[in-house]
């Protein structure tokens, strides 16, 4: 019975996760999926990572991490695990390092956050589902994979007219084929 319904939840969960990833296989979508999921546990793990810092996506074995970490061997340290991860085709480690901020400016950099995600969900022309937007420092970073070269050069342009945003470090990555 248990295991009837544990393939039930799978089922379901990938039939959703299809219409989101329409030009990959169910198989590149699960593949994607555990990579992913390896890469996290991995840095979960690893004393010399804050892996909730970092965002991993991952497009037919392509792997992109992103965020901002607080030195340049936590970003190696990152980029490696995710290099020796079974099913890795290619790392684009685009993991920013930022010096510990205040918290304060902690609460400023959610709120542009927010202000800028709502920017990029409101324009045309841009899918902002599959960006990921984080800030610190008041710079704002934009990663992830997405259709087209328009695409990445639009949403660094939104990002940028925010009020608040003093750089943008647009690090958005067209889907490979």
């Amino acid at each position: 019975m248990k295991s009837r319904l544990f393939a039930a939840v799978t089922a379901i969960a990938v039939a959703f996760s299809i219409p989101v990833h329409a030009e990959k296989s169910v198989g590149n979508v699960m593949d994607d999926s555990t990579i992913s999921a390896t890469i996290k546990a991995s840095l979960l793990d690893n004393k010399n990572t804050h892996a909730t810092q970092i965002n991993i996506d991952t497009y037919k074995g392509v792997v992109q991490l992103s965020g901002f970490v607080r030195t340049e061997a936590e970003k190696d340290a990152a980029g490696k695990i995710a290099k020796d991860t079974s099913g890795v085709k290619e790392v684009h480690n685009s993991l920013g390092v930022h010096d510990a901020t205040s918290v304060g400016t902690k609460l400023d950099d959610t709120i542009l956050t927010a202000e800028v995600k709502a920017a990029l969900l409101d324009a045309d022309k841009v899918k902002s589902g599959p960006i990921n937007v984080v800030s610190e420092g008041g710079i704002v970073q934009l990663a992830g994979f997405v259709t087209s070269a328009g695409m990445v050069e639009r949403a660094g342009k939104i990002a940028a007219g925010v009020s608040g945003v003093k750089s943008v470090d647009n690090q958005l990555l067209v889907k490979p084929k």
